[in-house]
């Protein structure tokens, strides 16, 4: 399992999708998990395989990647 806490904190968008591929890179040819804390939505979009949104410490959104996260949250 790789666990990574805003990757893309500071960097260009055009170096967040060169991370985004490579990551997905990553998990097809190590076949490993990969946990992000992120607030960047459409990076989080192009790596995740599911979603769970926090706000104030609650769940209120969660997805398994095969639709876009809605304008407002469903909440859970």
């Amino acid at each position: 399992m790789l666990v990574l806490d805003e990757p893309t904190e500071g960097i260009q968008p055009s170096i967040i999708k060169d991370i985004a591929r490579a990551l997905n890179k990553l998990k097809a040819d190590r076949k490993f998990a990969l946990l992000v804390s992120e607030q960047v939505l459409g990076f989080a979009k192009e790596i995740a395989d599911r979603f769970l949104i926090i706000e104030r410490g609650h769940f209120v959104y969660e997805d398994s990647g095969t639709t876009w996260i809605p304008k407002a949250f469903t909440r859970i």
